[in-house]
């Protein structure tokens, strides 16, 4: 496994000074959002290579759920645009999380989440995400997050089966799966995770949380996850790509990577 990182978490002025910040860092793995202007994608491969440094995912979250159906059909045109920047930046994996009914924010629980109604949504918006997947040839990295629709590791399971399709996988960031008072019982919930999703992992994702029924929110390695516990269950389901940190600041970049490498190695 690989130390990975957020792209944005590090801001300079320039594609050039940013990456080679991060270099400095000892990371050679990102993830990476497309840049609405800036940077052509032929750049950033450009620059990328000439560092030796590596796209593990593209970023293509929208809320698949939205009450609001024309912001769906906006977030798909976006990971269109997203899926089509695969190839040339070098990696075939997006990530996506699946949204919730809140009409503000796709990161809020929402009562609705839980109805048939919402589920018939989200199967109807991931049947349409996969079309353009198959299309590019590339993976969908679903993240399961307490808040959304998917929000634990059974209903991602139920969601895998369902769709039957060799372009949806999943991205496990074990902060995001705890209920309210789950959290008592981590190791036997992430032990329950894996065994659902291990087989199916395109991408793990680090940071930290300190209290269950809401979506981690604390760089990696300052709160509550058992970090031995799930670094350990990537390894033993074979997972030996990038884990990216995120969720941190850039002044937490320095104590982040070097706990995560020191896991990693411990390993």
């Amino acid at each position: 496994m690989h130390v990975g990182l957020m792209e944005g978490t590090i801001r300079r002025e320039t594609l050039t000074e940013n990456l080679d910040t991060v270099v400095e860092h000892g990371v050679h793995h990102l993830q990476y959002h497309v840049p609405a202007s800036g940077p052509s994608v032929a750049d950033i491969r450009k620059e990328m290579d000439a560092r030796q440094m590596t796209i593990s995912a593209l970023s293509g979250t929208y809320n698949m759920i939205d009450p609001d159906v024309e912001k769906r059909h906006a977030g798909l045109r976006m990971l269109r645009s997203v899926a089509e920047s695969c190839a040339p930046l070098g990696t075939s994996v997006i990530t996506l999380c699946t949204g919730s009914r809140d009409p503000q924010s796709m990161w809020r629980a929402h009562p609705d989440n839980n109805t048939a109604e919402a589920w018939i949504d989200l199967v109807e918006s991931m049947e349409q995400a996969l079309e353009v997947a198959e299309e590019y040839d590339v993976v969908l990295a679903l993240e399961p997050e307490v808040a959304n629709v998917i929000d634990s590791a059974q209903k991602a399971r139920r969601l895998l089966d369902e769709m039957q399709s060799p372009y949806l996988k999943v991205c496990m960031d074990g902060a995001n799966i705890f209920h309210k008072g789950e959290l008592p019982k981590m190791r036997e919930i992430l032990d329950e995770a894996f065994a659902l999703l291990g087989d199916d992992i395109a991408l793990a994702h680090a940071k930290d949380l300190d209290r269950d029924g809401q979506a981690g929110h604390l760089a990696a390695g300052t709160g509550l996850l058992d970090y031995d516990q799930y670094l350990g269950l990537l390894k033993e389901n074979g997972y030996d790509g990038a884990v990216v940190l995120h969720g941190l600041s850039e002044a937490q970049v320095p104590f982040c990577t070097n706990f995560l490498r020191e896991k990693i190695t411990a390993l």
